[in-house]
């Protein structure tokens, strides 16, 4: 790629290596925006849809057949979407290049929003709130299981300490926190940071 250093295409070639279960030079379109974010990006998830992402690992897909009598045959197979190395380099340039992506310190900008008194905490409460309503929406579940690993109890006051939390979530994040493949780190992250997108 013209556009990418040199250290880039090999950054990039490492990422896309270790996405490739089956050594056939190719990755699951389902594990997109996680190479991307092993590249240290942040797409949000409409992005990676839209760049060729799936959803699902799988997609399902039904053909009808009739034969010469008008009986009517359903087959109903899967589709794995492949992408190849020369496939997924301008995907990663193009993401690159992206300008609206937040990071961990956008986050903890929009976390000193929420300490009003400017000693170093927000409610609990209000953290939860906003990872359930702005930005790409966590689940309650998820929402829980960040609020239950990443975060020191609550005091008497339902205040938390947010910069404690804040290197918390990085190695929560980092490390997938323990939470199903399809949801770490990637969506939580991206998560995170699209809350200061509002």
């Amino acid at each position: 790629m013209a556009d990418l250093a040199a250290r880039d295409v090999e950054r990039a070639q490492f990422a896309f290596s270790i996405y490739d279960f089956e050594g056939k030079d190719e990755v699951d379109a389902y594990y997109l925006g996680d190479v991307l974010r092993a590249l240290n990006l942040n797409p949000t998830l409409a992005m990676i849809e839209k760049l060729g992402g799936q959803k699902d690992q799988d997609e399902f897909l039904i053909e009808i057949f009739y034969d010469f009598y008008d009986t009517v045959s359903i087959v109903l197979f899967t589709e794995q979407k492949k992408l190849k190395l020369d496939e997924f380099l301008p995907i990663f340039s193009q993401v690159k290049k992206d300008k609206d992506q937040g990071g961990y310190e956008d986050f903890m900008e929009c976390l000193k929003l929420y300490d009003k008194a400017e000693n170093g905490t927000m409610m609990a409460a209000e953290l939860s709130h906003v990872l359930l309503s702005l930005g790409e929406r966590l689940t309650e579940k998820e929402v829980n299981d960040i609020m239950a690993e990443c975060c020191d109890e609550e005091d008497e006051d339902g205040f938390i300490p947010y910069e404690r939390k804040r290197t918390n979530i990085s190695t929560h994040l980092s490390l997938g926190g323990g939470l199903p493949a399809a949801e770490s780190p990637g969506g939580l992250a991206q998560q995170l940071c699209a809350v200061c997108a509002w």
